[in-house]
């Protein structure tokens, strides 16, 4: 029997050059990689100075805290709001004859200022006191005929019912003269209405009617009547504003403690102070809506600043703060409702927080640092607490961060901002 063998070749081993290409693009990866860290280290390694340039502390400018006086004044836009505004119409109906003002001019009480034809109304004035002269004369003799009849019920010349009827007669005639004098009365009022003269004081309008106009008697109400002037009075005059639900304890405290509150107001724009006066009645509700109350300040507007209807910015001081800590409202920083400053010390920044107050004027009421204290006023963009600083010369124009330039004080409500050249007397004190 004979074995048959099979001659089997050996597979080769498979090829080598994936296991290379592995390797290959490991080492791209790590020399990648390697480029990327040499490039980073190269960025972020520190650098030399440029020569000139001055490193390390930072230069500010600096202000001291101070002790002094402020206001705590509460804002408001106002209206200009006349005492009397009174708007005259005919009380008789005729034609205007004559018109003796011109238009805005000031009046005084008693200035004549339109005459209307009074002809029927003298007429009609003479036929009462007609009337009148007869009936006091038909009066006179029932009043003789009555004491004949009582000389004779005397002497039992009359019977009683004659001297009784003579004596109703009397009463009478009487009755008859008082009815003719109240004609008369209303007749010479008549006459007088045809006159008119300025009831207030103040400044006239624009003339409405011209010598010629058939003017009717009515008033506001009734849609035939004619204003025959309009008379505003703006000496004194008032401006009337609204303050906020939340303030009107303190206001009402000031003023049942008998102090008299002051009242400043601007123009539109805040730039210019046009009067000064006090506050003199608050209003007996709140207005629900707005969660407001409305007050009145009234003013002697000598120089005519103040117009009717005119809107201002009113500045109402509530009280004067004495003897607090004041500093400048640049100087205080915040971060979200802390509110911080720097104070310097050995020419070190140290972060210290505080509690603002009142403003005004650029100055801020603070709690939580003493008069005297140096406190930084600049480059807070690079300040942090126990920063290296030195004293400019001179202020650098710093970038200041959000919220650098201090806000006016809680006190301070509906308001507008002040402007620093027109503060009151109370704030500048202790600067």
């Amino acid at each position: 029997m004979s074995v048959q063998t099979t001659n089997l070749k050996a597979k080769p081993a498979p090829p080598s050059s994936p296991k290379r290409s592995r390797f290959l693009r490991v080492v791209i990866w790590i020399a990648v990689l390697g480029v990327f860290a040499l490039g980073f280290y190269l960025v972020s390694m520190p650098k030399e100075a440029p020569k000139g340039r001055v490193t390390g502390a930072t230069a500010i400018t600096t202000i001291i805290a101070k002790k002094g006086n402020i206001g705590d004044y509460l804002d408001a836009i106002g209206t200009v709001t006349p005492v009397y505004t009174a708007s005259i119409f005919s009380q008789v109906t005729g034609v205007v004859v004559k018109v003796n003002y011109q238009e805005g001019q000031i009046t005084k009480v008693g200035d004549p200022l339109v005459d209307i034809d009074d002809r029927q109304y003298q007429a009609q004035l003479i036929q009462a006191q007609g009337a009148l002269q007869r009936d006091q004369n038909v009066l006179a003799q029932a009043e003789m005929d009555l004491q004949r009849y009582r000389d004779a019920w005397a002497r039992n010349g009359v019977a009683k019912q004659t001297l009784d009827d003579q004596e109703k007669l009397v009463l009478q005639e009487q009755g008859t003269v008082k009815n003719d004098e109240g004609a008369v009365q209303y007749d010479q009022l008549q006459v007088e209405y045809c006159h008119i003269k300025a009831p207030i004081a103040g400044r006239v309008g624009l003339r409405p009617v011209d010598p010629g106009n058939l003017v009717t008697a009515g008033t506001s109400s009734s849609s035939s009547a004619t204003p025959l002037v309009v008379i505003t009075q703006i000496q004194p005059i008032t401006v009337v504003f609204t303050i906020a639900e939340d303030n009107l304890g303190q206001v009402m405290e000031q003023l049942r403690g008998g102090s008299k509150l002051t009242v400043d107001v601007y123009d539109r724009a805040v730039q210019k102070k046009l009067a000064a006066g006090e506050l003199i009645a608050v209003d007996n509700q709140i207005d629900t809506t707005t969660g407001t109350v409305k007050v009145r300040a009234s003013f002697p507007n000598d120089d005519f600043a103040l117009f009717p209807n005119q809107f201002v910015n009113a500045r109402l001081l509530v009280k004067t703060l004495q003897d607090v800590t004041l500093v400048p409202s640049s100087a205080i920083q915040q971060n979200g409702q802390t509110s911080f400053v720097y104070v310097i010390e050995d020419n070190v920044a140290h972060l210290k927080n505080i509690k603002p107050g009142v403003s005004d004027g650029g100055l801020t009421q603070v709690d939580g640092i003493n008069p005297g204290e140096v406190l930084a006023d600049s480059s807070f963009d690079k300040l942090q607490d126990n920063t290296k600083i030195t004293v400019a010369t001179g202020k650098p124009a710093a970038t200041q961060t959000p919220g650098g330039q201090q806000k006016q004080g809680s006190q301070q409500k509906q308001g507008n901002e002040k402007p620093g050249s027109e503060q009151s007397a109370s704030g500048n004190k202790g600067t």
